[in-house]
């Protein structure tokens, strides 16, 4: 793996932090672009039916508050939170103009159609723009898992201690339970109900096996599998197009109820802090890991993230290293983004391979 790319930590070249009007516009549009990159022409043409809404007057108070969004648009994945809520429209029954859309018939009066409905569950659809999607996704975590065998491959204990910042409902946390084929390569527990087997491109990531003896959390709004409605909204923001994904997150619910992950209402931050505050164990690596959610952090919070690291990573040995596993998108590429930093001997990023958002396929990078 000496061939894989060293790189930042970001989001293409787009400014994640823009704000006004033609922000908005761009934010929708990159959507656009993102979705139909990556196989998913039904949320396309939503977001393309609301990116052509911006420029009328149609769509109600909800319309008029995305115009008028206040924040940064890319950052806070504004298109997929009203996505979200149509999506969720859709599945409750609600909304039966939506249903010729989620069967993937085209129209050519997108806009009016979206518009409609927008304007008739205003009540319903202003409450999903309020915070940011939940895409907690079992099919990320094969990446994870991908990285863990390069970590023990570069010498690292794989006796590893998780935790997880932005961890939604925990479902990564949950990867333990999981079986995994990743190219050929095999890891987790053979008798396990979930199985993930994404495509994949390239060269096997190395053999070998790894042990998760702890697995912590953090999210500023976690989400109950136990709970019908959040389950729900979990389930709107699911690309209607991958219905595998259903199916995990139904054997995701199901491992939940038998046994919960650990997940604590807090900040990344102050979760990050807290954690590496601890003594480390011996024979133990300690893994920060996160997937999708760099984008959503304010910049301050991500510089005391980074602070935290480089201050723990100091303190780092052989015996008790220190990993930061990043699954984050790239805005340019329309591509997710696999990286690892190690301490001791890797504090620089390291590209290990680039995947579906939502765990399809892995291009790996040996």
């Amino acid at each position: 793996m000496e061939m894989a790319e060293r790189q930042e930590m970001k989001i293409g070249r787009e400014d994640p932090q823009a704000r006004g009007p033609e922000a908005v516009r761009r934010a929708f549009a990159n959507q656009v672009a993102y979705c139909r990159s990556n196989g998913a022409p039904v949320t396309a043409g939503i977001c393309e039916g609301l990116h052509r809404l911006l420029e009328g007057e149609r769509g109600g108070a909800v319309m008029r508050r995305v115009r008028k969004w206040q924040g940064p648009p890319l950052a806070d994945a504004l298109p997929l939170r009203i996505a979200g809520g149509l999506h969720a429209l859709h599945l409750d029954g609600a909304e039966p103009d939506l249903e010729p859309v989620y069967a993937g018939q085209r129209t050519t009066r997108m806009a009016d159609l979206l518009a409609d409905v927008i304007e008739r569950h205003e009540p319903f659809l202003m409450p999903w723009l309020d915070g940011p999607p939940q895409t907690n996704e079992a099919g990320r975590s094969a990446a994870f898992a991908a990285a863990f065998l390069w970590l023990r491959a570069r010498g690292l204990p794989g006796r590893l201690a998780l935790g997880e910042i932005g961890a939604s409902a925990g479902i990564n946390l949950m990867m333990r339970r999981y079986r995994y084929d990743l190219g050929g390569v095999r890891v987790g527990p053979p008798r396990a109900r979930m199985r993930i087997a994404p495509e994949w491109r390239g060269d096997p990531p190395p053999a070998g096996d790894f042990d998760i003896v702890g697995a912590q959390g953090c999210d500023i709004a976690p989400v109950d599998l136990a709970d019908p409605r959040q389950a729900l909204r979990l389930r709107a923001y699911i690309w209607p197009e991958f219905t595998e994904r259903f199916a995990r997150l139904d054997a995701a619910i199901a491992a939940a109820r038998t046994f919960p992950p650990e997940i604590e209402r807090s900040a990344a931050a102050d979760f990050v802090e807290r954690t590496l505050a601890a003594a480390p164990e011996a024979g133990v690596t300690r893994v920060v890991m996160q997937s999708v959610v760099w984008q959503y952090l304010p910049p301050a919070e991500r510089e005391r993230i980074e602070a935290a690291m480089a201050e723990a990573g100091a303190r780092a040995s052989a015996e008790s290293p220190l990993a930061w596993v990043a699954l984050e998108a790239n805005r340019e590429s329309h591509r997710h983004e696999l990286s690892v930093r190690h301490w001791p001997g890797g504090p620089e990023w390291t590209r290990l391979a680039v995947a579906h958002p939502h765990g399809e396929w892995i291009e790996w990078s040996g």
